[in-house]
């Protein structure tokens, strides 16, 4: 079986990989979707070597047991509160006489854009341009080919720590698996969600996880920000359970099956038995209370998305306004609080451009595993060097490969 794209999300509550095959005419057919829960794994970051690489290793024998080969290679998502990104800005000379700007004058750009200040022990992930400005002249979107004497662009620069980034890298080598190419796993969560008419007219994707929330904001087709928020759905969940004083396991369920009830059909006086969930449990909760509980921490989580919105002077300027996905997006009425709170259209999102027979594509919390895969078929075609320079990665995974060559097969 050729053209096999693995793409593998290591989330705080569970390691999500998806498989995907191109067929002859370019489109992406996810022939394998495979979850367990996270074992070693906290806020994204790696807390558990030994038991991180149990519980990957285990992901991927399930995965080859569903689709019948071996993994060897895979698109690895990274995410966690140690991801910090900046806007930049890179200047450089054109030196041919003839003025004409080549690849290498955009690339040595791009380069002096990514010469930002970093925290110590960090490592640049992407470089994303935004804009060329040539000779003064702004919103140049290819600057190859045109005549200047001055070439500036303007980029999005996102930045890991390296220690986490080496720990995901041998937590992947450990299990005999080789890494194709890592990015910010809200970068792969866009390229299935979101569409190139809501990336131009100006879109905000959230992707809510258990532990921490992401975002990414689009215009013109640009990255503008990207942020990681430090609260999840989870939140909501020991919200609930210090509340209603019942444990986490019930007030999940309490949590999926009432969520945020619309004030117009809420009977404010209605009590429910918690015998409902918990035989041994004869209580009973206003469903007043459990709303006003969910909505408070859900409010919490939108109102840091719009402070984000307000830093780039974006707030309540998206046209495409708010798409939600990840686990926490399936939460009942969270789109009418984003829509409330962040003053913009907001809708569920879905994956778009792969076939599958798999229900699991339909889970908003597969989205950035799919995403991988997506991004994985559009870099198959390219040399992988060239790929990292141009995300900024410069290797690193490659480096780190050498330094777990005794356990990693060739």
């Amino acid at each position: 079986m050729e053209n096999i794209i693995t793409g593998i999300d290591i989330g705080s509550s569970t390691i999500k990989l998806a498989v995907g095959q191109k067929d002859s005419e370019g489109y992406v057919n996810i022939i394998g979707g495979v979850d367990i829960p996270s074992e070693g794994i906290t806020k994204g970051m790696v807390s558990s070597l030994e038991d991180a690489v149990t519980c990957v290793s285990r992901l991927v024998e399930q995965a080859e047991k569903m689709i019948g080969i071996p993994i060897e290679h895979v698109y690895l998502g990274v995410a966690g509160p140690h991801i910090i990104s900046q806007n930049s800005h890179g200047v450089v000379a054109i030196a041919k006489s003839d003025g004409e700007i080549r690849q290498d004058d955009v690339e040595r750009a791009i380069s002096a854009a990514q010469a930002v200040a970093s925290p110590h022990n960090y490592e640049v992930m992407h470089v994303l341009p935004q804009e060329f400005i040539v000779d003064g002249q702004r919103g140049i979107k290819d600057a190859v080919g045109m005549t200047g004497v001055r070439l500036e662009v303007d980029a999005h620069v996102i930045q890991g720590l390296i220690s986490q980034n080496k720990n995901l890298a041998s937590v992947i080598y450990r299990c005999g698996l080789d890494i194709d190419d890592y990015m910010f796993s809200i970068i792969a969560t866009s390229e299935a969600i979101l569409t190139k008419k809501q990336k131009d007219l100006g879109v905000c994707l959230v992707n809510i996880g258990q532990s921490l929330t992401t975002m990414i904001v689009y215009e013109d087709n640009n990255v503008l920000t990207t942020a990681v928020l430090p609260i999840g759905s989870r939140h909501i969940t020991t919200d609930l359970a210090i509340c209603l004083k019942t444990n986490v396991d019930i007030t999940e369920q309490i949590k999926i099956k009432y969520g945020i009830e619309d004030e117009k059909t809420l009977d404010k006086k209605e009590f429910i038995n918690l015998c409902e969930f918990d035989v041994n449990n004869q209580d009973k909760v206003s469903r007043k209370d459990i709303k006003r509980i969910t909505e408070a921490r859900v409010e919490e989580i939108f109102t840091m998305v719009d402070k984000e919105l307000k830093k780039i002077n974006k707030s309540s300027k998206l046209p495409a306004g708010i798409v939600l996905t990840g686990g926490g997006s399936k939460l009942n009425g969270i789109v009418d609080v984003a829509k409330n709170v962040c003053k913009l259209p907001a809708e569920l999102g879905y994956v778009q451009n792969v076939n599958s027979v798999i229900d699991k594509v339909k889970d908003p919390a597969f989205s950035t595993a799919i995403g991988l895969v997506l991004v994985g078929s559009k870099y198959e075609d390219e040399e992988l060097g060239s790929r990292r320079k141009k995300n900024g990665s410069n290797g690193f995974f490659s480096k780190i490969k050498g330094i777990f060559g005794k356990v990693i097969p060739d």
